[in-house]
């Protein structure tokens, strides 16, 4: 699999989840790491969307096997991004 950046994209005009822990998540994304800074994404996702507004996961699986998204979020995975993973 190709070097990823795992994205969040948040829910519109909310600032913090029902337990007020922060946004809520709306979908999780992948974007291509930046060929020069690798921890940064590159400027669209793997679906075609601007990664601009959206927050930086800070996740990367640590074992084969694993998922590209945090498993938490497996409700809200972007499918577009992961047929493109798969595609990939």
């Amino acid at each position: 699999m190709a070097t990823i950046v795992v994205l969040f994209e948040l829910e519109p005009d909310q600032d913090l989840s029902a337990e007020g822990a922060g946004p809520v998540v709306f979908l999780v994304h992948a974007a291509g790491a930046d060929p020069e800074a690798p921890e940064d994404p590159q400027a669209w996702t793997l679906c075609g969307r601007d990664t601009t507004p959206m927050e930086h996961a800070h996740y990367a699986p640590t074992r084969p096997g694993e998922p590209w998204y945090p498993p938490a979020y497996a409700d809200r995975r972007c499918r577009e991004c992961e047929g493109a993973l798969r595609r990939g």
